[in-house]
């Protein structure tokens, strides 16, 4: 079987990535100086793990066709009680599996479901890559704030965290059909899952507006991957995610030279002069960079403000 699905080119205001206002408070300057006060984001998230776990052990799962796209399955997540009443819940599926993510040094459980990994020859895409999904987000209450039945190219480092953290567990498909139509048939075996996400690593106390998230709610997106492409968004020779310095998986702190242009979108990390791309090695054969570290001072010349090499 195939999927067929319509390739686009999109920007879903609700899968950015909000402003996190954690550790900042608002004055208001018209109320005599009121302070919004931002819940504890460890109580906050043991909240959230809780409401999760509740939902994983109250609800199953079943693939209903999509009246958008014959091809395209929907996930869909219901309530165990009624003609329900002996589905096995999702805390109890061999397919659900979780990893910890650390955000703001506060450890969170991120729990996924993957239906299907993806095709083996295919890469798993690196959490600040460009990918190419279908998806759909809701929340625990069933409510649909955003979906996409057609294909669309995601820039990773502008999602929320618990998308970004997730999609590196997957693959996508091994080859596609451009059709008359305008539609794209991949081959069946792209990744499929969905993701449970707590407010710490999607929304927290700023949901976008509009979308119908409350603050401090858990969402929850289901997605199929069909494709990835490893991204250098400044073009310096490094892919971005190898620009993580700090190895937070975060890329917006690393600003080596304190420009206020974090390094991976920065062609000259160390402010030095010299662009990365002189100061690093390419492998011609792979493509891929190395570091030299010129003086022997523990830095690598790219970072080295107190180095520059002569460059033609």
């Amino acid at each position: 079987m195939h999927s067929k699905v319509k390739l686009m080119k999109r920007i879903s205001f609700l899968l950015l990535l909000s402003v996190l206002f954690f550790g900042i408070s608002c004055d208001d300057d018209d109320d005599g100086g009121n302070t919004l006060e931002l819940r504890d984001e460890a109580e906050v998230r043991d909240e959230n793990a809780t409401q999760i776990e509740d939902f994983l052990a109250t609800h199953f799962y079943r693939f209903e066709t999509n009246p958008s796209n014959d091809n395209y399955q929907r996930i869909v997540f219901d309530t165990i009680a009624g003609e329900n009443i002996n589905e096995t819940p999702i805390l109890d599926s061999d397919l659900l599996d979780s990893k910890t993510v650390v955000n703001n040094d506060i450890e969170y459980e991120l729990y996924y479901l993957k239906f299907r990994e993806g095709a083996p020859s295919e890469r798993q895409p690196k959490f600040a890559d460009s990918t190419l999904v279908t998806y759909e987000g809701f929340t625990l209450e069933g409510e649909v704030f955003d979906v996409s039945p057609n294909a669309v190219w995601f820039d990773l480092t502008q999602v929320v965290r618990g998308f970004y953290e997730v999609l590196p567990e997957f693959r996508g498909s091994t080859g596609l059909d451009e059709n008359l139509d305008g539609t794209i048939t991949f081959n069946d075996d792209f990744g499929i899952g969905a993701v449970f996400i707590p407010s710490g690593l999607g929304y927290f106390a700023s949901p976008p507006i509009t979308s119908g998230i409350g603050a401090y709610n858990p969402i929850i997106f289901s997605f199929q991957l069909y494709r990835s492409n490893e991204s250098d968004h400044d073009r310096d020779g490094i892919p971005s995610w190898m620009e993580d310095v700090n190895n937070d998986r975060r890329l917006n702190n690393d600003d080596t030279d304190g420009d206020t242009a974090p390094n991976y979108l920065d062609n000259d990390d160390d402010n030095d002069g010299v662009l990365t791309i002189n100061e690093i090695i390419i492998d011609e054969q792979t493509g891929e960079p190395s570091f030299p570290d010129s003086n022997g001072n523990g830095t690598p010349d790219y970072l080295d403000e107190t180095f520059s090499p002569e460059v033609d």
